[in-house]
Parts: C-alpha cells; structure tokens; sequence
C-alpha cells in the first residue's frame, strides 16, 4: 500500500498536523503585526495557500475547504508563512483585505479585552466595528460566509459554552455523539434558558445571542427562518446520498442536517426567549401530545378555534 506521505511535497511532509489532519493557523498583519484571527488547515489549504498565496482553511463544521473572503471579499494576501519550533502551528503574514478579518465586521477577531481593573475580571470589547455585517453579507447575513466561519464565531462559542456545562457535546462536529447518561436533554434546555435569559441582559458586543436581541425580535425570526430552509436543504441532500455508494460523502450529508437542525432548535429557543417563554412549556405541550392521535389532535384544535 502506498504511503500517502509520500504524495505530498517534502515541505508539507515535515508539518506535523493533529489526529484529525488539522493544525491551527494564525492570520497576522503584514505591518502591524496584530493578530487578526485563527482558523484550521489541513494539507490541501496549506499547500493551496502556499500556492495561491492567499489564505485557505479548513471549516470542521462543514468539513470543506474555506477560502477566506469568498463571499465578504475580504481576502487575505499572505506573504510569509512560518512554522514552529514543534512544526505542529502556522503563522501567516497577511495584507487583509478591506481591513476587516472578523465576521463581525471588525479589524480582528481578538477584540476582547481582559479587564482587571475592578474586584471580577470582565471582558470587554475594545474594538469598534468598521463596517456592519448586514453589509458586508447581505440583510440575511449570507448564510454561505456564516457557516463557512462558525469554526470561531461568537454563535458556536454561545451554543458550546451551554453544552460543555452539562457534559455534552461540546463543539458543532460532535453533534451526532452519544451523550452521557447522567445526561438529559432536558437539562441541557434548561442550560439553554439560563443562558438566553441572561443574554437578554448582556451588553451587544458581548456575544452572539445578545446581539440578536439587541437587534430585535424580526432579526431573530429571520434567523429562526434562514436555518429552517438550510436545514430543508441538507435534508434533501442526505437523501441525494447513498451510504453504500460513497460512505464519507453520506456521513458528511448526515452530520450537515444534524448540524442544521441544531441551530433551527437554537433560534427557535431564541425566539422563545424574547417572549419569556421557557423550553418546559414546549416540552409539557409534547407531552400532552404523546399517544394522542394525530388526526384526533388537529381535528381538537380546529373545534377550539371555531368556539373561540
């Protein structure tokens, strides 16, 4: 059996990358020598980045190759590349395109600072925002570019720092892992509702969720809207699939939908939030359901509409 090393070039050969074939890279500006952000590569987006010389990653959500600025077109130039002394991080050199590196629309992705001042530690942003994302993406923020950066996203630091707590999964590639058996779906909601309420208070800049609901109840339902059609979308992609016909390709379509749905559930919550609405309601509503008759159920419904 052919080494698969050996169809590598000997530079690429000498990087060491991680068990599931990535190594962190670094994007910094060419002049100032400020961090912007850090993403994934595997050996193609380094060897396509070394030959293209501008930045390729690897999105583990979306397990594809990520050119940076595809859809924003805010590329990166890259005109150093440097290894570490273990061989296992890279560090760009980078001119970023339209001086904004961060899907939030700021210069980097590190605009939070530690502050120590005060008796707790807090962080803070400190970096101002260049230009709006609803402007850089599109009104609905582009699903493609969003998705393509949720690898270091304030909305998958939200979902995952909920999950963690509860010993779950804790990032969005293990979607589809059994979880503990200490642990309960219910619990994880009522994680969720903790949290969202609390975003409800938080300062905007502070992460994803407060942001939506400092913009308001319709971008959340746009939110809410967007990923039920992607979620659509990858369910009839899986079943465009064969796991007979080609096993990593159906895999693939399998995580996509369970990674979809996800975040259909994750809004859907949200948007429950606004109203004060907690996930046990929902779930006591489901339960009144079980057993009941479909058909028996909406035909209930109907009745109680016409004697309202």
């Amino acid at each position: 059996m052919t080494d698969p090393t050996q169809l590598l070039p000997a530079w690429l050969t000498a990087v060491k990358f991680n068990d599931d074939g990535l190594l962190p890279a670094i994007a910094q500006d060419h002049q100032s020598g400020r961090i912007l952000m850090m993403a994934w590569m595997n050996a193609e987006a380094l060897q396509l980045t070394a030959q293209t010389q501008t930045a390729v990653y690897f999105s583990r959500s979306r397990a594809k190759l990520w050119h940076k600025g595809e859809t924003s077109g805010h590329t990166q130039q890259v005109h150093d590349i440097r290894l570490d002394c273990d061989a296992d991080v890279i560090v760009l050199s980078v001119t970023q395109i339209g001086g904004i590196a961060c899907h939030t629309g700021r210069e980097s992705c590190f605009y939070q600072r530690l502050d120590t001042s005060g008796a707790s530690p807090q962080w803070q942003a400190v970096d101002d925002i260049l230009k709006d994302p609803a402007a850089i993406y599109g009104a609905a923020h582009n699903a493609t570019e969003q998705k393509n950066l949720v690898d270091h996203s304030i909305e998958t630091e939200d979902t995952n720092k909920v999950l963690s707590s509860t010993s779950t999964v804790n990032s969005a590639n293990r979607a589809d892992t059994k979880q503990p058996s200490n642990t309960t779906s219910e619990s994880i909601l009522q994680q969720l509702d903790k949290v969202l309420n609390e975003r409800k208070q938080a300062d905007a800049d502070s992460s994803y969720v407060a942001s939506l609901y400092a913009r308001g109840l319709n971008k959340i339902l746009e939110k809410v809207g967007e990923e039920a059609i992607e979620s659509i979308i990858a369910a009839k992609d899986l079943a465009n699939n064969n796991a007979l016909t080609d096993k990593n390709q159906y895999d693939a379509a399998r995580h996509e939908l369970i990674y979809e749905v996800a975040d259909v559930w994750f809004h859907t919550l949200v948007a429950l939030a606004w109203f004060d609405i907690e996930s046990d309601v929902v779930l006591s509503e489901l339960g009144r359901r079980f057993g009941l008759s479909g058909i028996d159920e909406k035909a209930s419904r109907q009745s109680w509409a016409i004697n309202s």
